[in-house]
């Protein structure tokens, strides 16, 4: 008889019935989660959390003291008011998205906290996840908050545009230690807000995010996805671009736009488990 799981006093439950967690965690668009046992734990912004998915629900254990707003904190995050069903319908009448979808259905595109995104995608770029997480984990020990249990959050853009490219040495990030520091100082002075980003014209907001050092077309649209929710945005890297050209070799099909971030998720997972042309690479 398997052992009975029970749930602690503290945490929260969110129903999630669809939601695959570790299909949503592992394919990419996120780094500063672990798999541990029977899930994950991982620290976003200045909170930290195991979770797991048990009967349906998510399962959050927080390991930093609880806000007022942390049950709304992790619904957003998971994007668990999102109607997901909805998407997945809209895709079935295409053949290839069809497929894409069935092969992991669970998958949710998070909302990352805007600034966290933008510094992890311009550090992703000609990167490997391995190294990404090691930069990543060095920036928010040496100048995010303190947490418990030997945790650190993310720092803020005011604290991050205060240092030198000497300051950021010890990241062993190279180069791109000039794009972080350019990215914290436009959004600590103000020249690249959130709230504008969300609310303007796609290309508005795409041309907004390349004027930043080291965003080029494919980070743009990874922050505009997984920073600003903005579903109708397709980041195409090396894996996608094979995906594209054999799929679609015409383009993205248009009437597909509003599902876009989605469909470029699952076809992006797709490709790189399932044994697709994308596991060459």
């Amino acid at each position: 008889m398997p052992p009975i799981c029970t749930i602690p006093r503290s945490a929260i439950l969110l129903h999630a019935p669809d939601l695959d967690l570790a299909a949503t965690l592992l394919c990419g668009q996120c780094f500063r989660w672990e798999e541990q046992g029977d899930g994950f734990f991982g620290v976003v912004c200045d909170r930290a959390a195991f979770v797991t998915h048990r009967d349906g629900n998510l399962v959050i254990e927080p390991a930093t003291p609880p806000k007022e707003d942390e049950e709304a904190f992790w619904r957003r995050y998971f994007d668990l008011d999102r109607d997901y069903a909805a998407l997945r319908r809209k895709m079935g009448a295409h053949p290839v998205l069809r497929q894409a979808r069935a092969f992991a259905p669970g998958i949710h595109i998070l909302r990352q906290p805007f600034f966290e995104t933008l510094c992890s995608f311009i550090l992703s770029a000609n990167n490997n996840i391995p190294r990404i997480k090691g930069i990543l984990q060095r920036l928010c020990v040496s100048f995010g908050p303190a947490l418990e249990d030997g945790h650190f959050g993310f720092p803020n853009a005011q604290t991050l545009a205060m240092q030198s490219k000497e300051d950021l040495a010890p990241l062993r990030c190279g180069y791109r230690a000039g794009y972080l520091l350019d990215a914290a100082k436009r959004v600590a002075e103000g020249s690249l807000q959130e709230e504008a980003l969300a609310a303007c014209s796609m290309e508005e907001a795409r041309r907004a995010l390349q004027t930043v050092a080291g965003v080029g077309p494919k980070v743009a649209e990874c922050v505009l996805l997984y920073g600003l929710g903005r579903m109708e945005a397709f980041p195409v890297d090396v894996w996608m671009q094979r995906a594209l050209s054999e799929y679609f070799p015409d383009g993205f099909p248009e009437q597909y736009r509003p599902c876009a971030g989605l469909a470029q998720q699952y076809l992006y997972h797709w490709v790189r488990r399932s044994g697709k042309r994308g596991e060459k690479a």
